[in-house]
């Protein structure tokens, strides 16, 4: 008789995937003739993305720093419940307006996912996924030796994604350095 073993810490896991807009066009193959090897396969970035404007600030230093032609930008917002319409929708809005900007900026494309449960290990949970290139992340408005010694989301998948580096973006009253 088979024995199936139940991992303990293993909870119902929920997400919806969100239906970017078509107006944001496809980088074509033309585009990328300049770039070589490597950078024209591009990388999967993942970002997680929330209504505050740290995680905005994170995101657009991830445009600025980070992405490049070809690359993927994968965002990830975390909530409560996403069979609450009111929520998804309002999440829905806020990565359309990215995955614009993004293109705009970077001419990067964007899939975005909505992710229920505690934020720490459902962005781990896709980073696991995904495995991509980076994690980026902004902080709660607190300085980054606060987050770490009170614990925080960005402290909590700093420790525990093993499957891609993170990049945690200090807000912007923190200063201009950010820590890698």
């Amino acid at each position: 008789m088979a024995m199936e073993t139940v991992m303990e810490d293993e909870e119902e896991y929920s997400w919806r995937e969100v239906k970017l807009p078509s107006l944001i066009p496809i980088v074509g193959e033309p585009e990328l003739e300049r770039e070589t090897g490597e950078r024209r396969r591009g990388r999967n970035i993942l970002v997680a993305v929330d209504h505050g404007p740290n995680s905005k600030h994170a995101f657009d230093w991830a445009l600025v720093h980070l992405c490049r032609l070809a690359d993927t930008l994968h965002l990830v917002h975390v909530v409560s419940s996403v069979k609450n319409e009111i929520v998804y929708e309002t999440s829905r809005g806020l990565m359309e307006k990215l995955a614009v900007e993004a293109f705009q900026v970077s001419m990067v494309r964007s899939v975005a996912r909505i992710v229920e449960g505690d934020p720490g290990k459902a962005i781990c949970k896709e980073a696991e996924r995904l495995k991509p290139g980076a994690v980026v992340m902004g902080t709660r408005g607190r300085s980054l030796i606060q987050s770490v010694l009170q614990g925080s989301v960005s402290e909590y998948c700093f420790h525990n994604c093993k499957s891609a580096p993170i990049i945690i973006v200090p807000g912007k009253e923190v200063g201009e350095e950010s820590v890698i």
